[in-house]
């Protein structure tokens, strides 16, 4: 914690030295006044009611950090980027146990491709980004995040229960400690392979990760997939997969995409996850774009009955200038098989229905 009051004071005091030294600051304050049904505030199951509560990060998640580059001639430059997430509601970080836990890293580029070392996110993620029916917003209550990206996977008697990778958190892998990412652009396509180091003492394969993904961009058309293989300690493996497409013509977007997983879990006992997801956006006026998705997963675990969710968005976002965004955002989720669970001995709503009215500021 002393740590942490120090550098807020360096930062604060030094805040005019930031741009003569390369580096800025820079960071996202997200925050709106939701209003939901049949779900918690933090988005879980209810049993009937409705929940008031102002909630953080609905568009896009709050955060804070650094970034900088330098050139060092012959088209080398070196970079960096420290980045942490924020619970604006409540004005604490997102990770208690890390000060930057969404990127932490420093790479080199040149023109034979990009080197970075450090916490990243992962393939999947990356993948994900372009082709994302809602463009990653909301990223606590976007199953591509959540469940093709891994960022949670903690459902219940379908949950991993586990550590795959170097997260260093059971049901999240999103972002991984100890990699090595390689990202090289080849015209219209980009090529990217990464690594992340298990760091076990005595062995090299527990909780190390691997994989590989392709991207193309060019006239409106992107294609984006990932594949990867994560490790637990024990060496148990988790595969996960993903591809998707988007397309723009005129003031109308449209894009698609599916993620599958598979976790062994034990002897004889796996987790298999799937999501597929479609949506499309119209930009009305320069200032004023409308975004519709629509998800639906897919959970089996051995021992347990299927279950899933289909859950649909609708955001609808007023640009009042370059940094700040006025939205209007709208959820309805429907749980199937037995995923709503219930709360004490009554059973939850089937469905839960959510509207937020929110403003971001970029700084």
């Amino acid at each position: 914690m002393r740590n942490r009051c120090a550098f807020a004071l360096l930062l604060a005091a030094s805040g005019a030295c930031l741009g003569q030294g390369g580096a800025v600051l820079y960071g996202i304050a997200d925050a709106g006044v939701r209003y939901g049904k049949g779900l918690t505030a933090a988005n879980a199951p209810m049993a009937g009611g409705a929940q008031p509560s102002i909630s953080s990060g609905v568009n896009n998640t709050s955060r804070w950090g650094l970034r900088g580059q330098e050139d060092l001639g012959g088209g080398w430059q070196a970079v960096y980027r420290l980045e942490g997430g924020l619970n604006l509601d409540t004005g604490s970080a997102a990770k208690s146990d890390k000060l930057f836990d969404r990127q932490a890293w420093v790479g080199l580029k040149s023109p034979l491709g990009s080197v970075y070392l450090g916490r990243q996110a992962t393939l999947l993620a990356d993948a994900i980004a372009p082709v994302d029916p809602l463009g990653i917003r909301y990223a606590s209550f976007n199953p591509n995040i959540n469940i093709t990206g891994l960022s949670n996977t903690a459902f219940g008697g379908h949950a991993f229960g586990q550590q795959y990778g170097s997260s260093g958190y059971a049901d999240n892998f999103y972002r991984l400690d100890n990699m090595v990412k390689y990202t090289a652009n080849l015209g219209p396509v980009v090529a990217r392979a990464a690594y992340s180091f298990g760091e076990v003492a005595g062995a090299t394969s527990p909780l190390s990760t691997w994989g590989g993904a392709l991207a193309y961009q060019r006239d409106g058309l992107a294609v984006s997939g990932a594949v990867m293989r994560f490790r637990n300690r024990d060496n148990l493996v988790l595969d996960a997969a993903t591809l998707g497409a988007a397309y723009k013509v005129d003031a109308w977007q449209f894009k698609a995409n599916a993620g599958v997983n598979r976790a062994d879990v034990g002897v004889d006992r796996s987790v298999r996850q799937g999501v597929v997801s479609a949506g499309v956006s119209r930009q009305f006026a320069p200032d004023l774009l409308l975004t519709t998705a629509w998800y639906k997963v897919r959970r089996s675990a051995t021992g347990h009955i299927d279950d899933g969710f289909q859950r649909a968005f609708a955001y609808l976002e007023k640009t009042l200038s370059p940094r700040a965004t006025l939205y209007l955002e709208s959820d309805y989720t429907l749980w199937q098989g037995d995923a709503a669970g219930a709360a004490g001995t009554r059973a939850n709503d089937r469905h839960g229905a959510a509207l937020t009215l929110g403003f971001m500021q970029k700084f």
